[in-house]
């Protein structure tokens, strides 16, 4: 009786937060989602460098699961994209790591004794970002009409353990999506404040 009132009271909770979400005017909800992403990219770039995956460049890393989404290559290009597409594109990148985030908290155990309490921590915090993030999106989403909410599938197809280089190579792909992403969402913060292209 007591753990349902404790999972209770938790429902309750989770359901008063998301109405408090969508009572919040757009532009905070963009801007709040900016703040996640710009963390999570900066939880990406931080890992990627410790564990020295420099050996993997952003702009060459052409063999991601996510490659196959045509994105804005440059600030310039995403300009030109509607608010609607790039919260779709934001929306599908994060979508698509879902479970690969999954596969490399589980092969922490691959990497030298040194760097696997690192990126266990840090892997963890990248899933709790991007639940969260996640989240804030969808709500965004059902504020911005249907093609807001269009997500495109992009399969990752791995087994539930990989070796060292596969999770360093992946660690870069999820450097560079994050980086695509916390682009998009800072592009519709700045049309959100009505700021001018060329100081977005």
């Amino acid at each position: 009786m007591a753990q349902r009132r404790i999972r209770g009271g938790k429902l309750m909770m989770v359901l008063c937060v998301v109405a408090m979400c969508r009572a919040v005017p757009i532009n905070d909800l963009i801007y709040r989602a900016s703040q996640q992403s710009d963390k999570l990219h900066a939880l990406s770039t931080m890992l990627t460098q410790e564990l020295g995956s420099e050996v993997f460049p952003i702009d060459r890393v052409h063999a991601c699961h996510t490659s196959s989404l045509q994105t804005p290559t440059d600030k310039e290009q995403a300009l030109q994209v509607s608010e609607s597409d790039l919260l779709s594109l934001a929306r599908s990148l994060l979508q698509a790591w879902s479970d690969p985030l999954v596969v490399l908290s589980s092969s922490t155990n691959v990497l030298p004794y040194s760097a696997q309490s690192t990126l266990s921590k840090t892997i963890q915090k990248m899933q709790e970002h991007s639940k969260d993030l996640k989240d804030g999106l969808d709500i965004l989403s059902s504020k911005m009409g249907p093609a807001a909410q269009t997500i495109t599938s992009l399969p990752f197809i791995e087994t539930n353990e990989i070796g060292q280089d596969k999770i360093t190579k992946l660690l870069s792909c999820f450097r560079r999506d994050s980086h695509k992403i916390d682009s998009f969402l800072k592009v519709l913060r700045c049309r959100a404040a009505n700021m001018q292209p060329q100081m977005c």
